[in-house]
């Protein structure tokens, strides 16, 4: 039984109604636009008053807590609050690939892959739709939810909003982009991200602690970070194990990624314009466990 379902359902409805509220003058993530998204008026994110997918489906491309034997069950929201010239899927982040869709109908796809067998269910990139998901959270509940609700976003998160899904999310799985401010507005277009991100983590961790994974290798609760690895050591990862080692906890179960290729805008950087090789990757993963990571190393 997940989180959500020891919530009583009249907290569950008033945190999804805080939520919508912050719609008006949106201050969901750290950019503050403060346009009136119930008018359907768009801020960075180019999203409105519903929630938009591009896909939901099982995964069995994430972490391996995450898949387990029957997948991740992925729902892909369309949009996103960072701008990264080198995104995998700037088709659904930044060209708004996806159909709008209502409380009840995003509710329907969270159980349909929890009644497909899926282990959780996964939203991907869900910060600027943190209150159109916790209405479906609502719907869920009464549609006979039960699995872990993940939230997977890229760390460019409101600690102000992630207190709303205290009690809610049992799995939080944010990036830790960057070690450096000037790489992260650079690369990312995201003043500031070192601070934030560090503020979002700490709070995550706050609410569920290290990773949890049960008998059959599952996650179940917990904080996992991904950090993708980029050419010449751009990612500052130095600085972002150190963070995670020292200020938060050397449990913490790191992805460290190496699947980095150039997309998107990537060519027009040439630092950005070739993947990564053996030796900068198996020098991050030195440099983690140097700080004390042990758990998810290389995966």
């Amino acid at each position: 039984m997940a989180s959500y379902n020891r919530m009583p359902p009249e907290i569950l409805r008033e945190r999804a109604e805080i939520a919508l509220g912050r719609l008006e003058s949106c201050d969901l993530c750290p950019r503050a636009c403060g346009v009136n998204r119930l008018e359907d008026e768009q801020g960075y994110c180019r999203s409105g008053r519903f929630a938009r997918v591009s896909s939901f489906t099982p995964h069995f491309g994430e972490e391996a807590p995450l898949v387990g034997s029957h997948g991740s069950g992925t729902i892909f929201m369309t949009g996103c609050n960072l701008g990264c010239v080198y995104c995998q899927n700037y088709d659904i982040s930044q060209l708004g690939e996806g159909r709008e869709v209502s409380p009840e109908k995003l509710a329907e796809m969270m159980v349909c892959l929890a009644d497909g067998g899926c282990h959780n269910v996964n939203f991907v990139t869900p910060t600027h739709f943190v209150p159109q998901i916790l209405e479906a959270v609502v719907e869920a509940v009464k549609m006979g939810l039960t699995v872990p609700l993940v939230y997977n976003s890229g760390g460019y998160d409101s600690v102000e909003t992630l207190r709303l899904l205290d009690g809610i999310f049992d799995i939080y799985m944010p990036d830790a982009k960057y070690g450096t401010d000037s790489a992260a507005k650079k690369y990312s277009d995201a003043p500031d991200y070192t601070r934030i991100m560090k503020a979002a983590i700490l709070e995550m961790h706050r609410q569920v602690g290290p990773l949890e994974i049960d008998k059959d290798g599952v996650a179940v609760r917990g904080l996992l970070v991904r950090h993708l690895v980029l050419p010449e050591g751009l990612a500052g990862t130095a600085e972002v194990v150190r963070f995670l080692a020292e200020e938060v906890s050397p449990e913490t179960y790191l992805n460290v990624m190496a699947q980095y290729h150039p997309c998107y805008w990537a060519h027009q950087f040439p630092e950005l314009s070739r993947p990564i090789n053996l030796r900068e990757y198996a020098e991050a993963v030195a440099v983690a466990q140097a700080a004390g990571l042990s758990r998810g190393l290389g995966i």
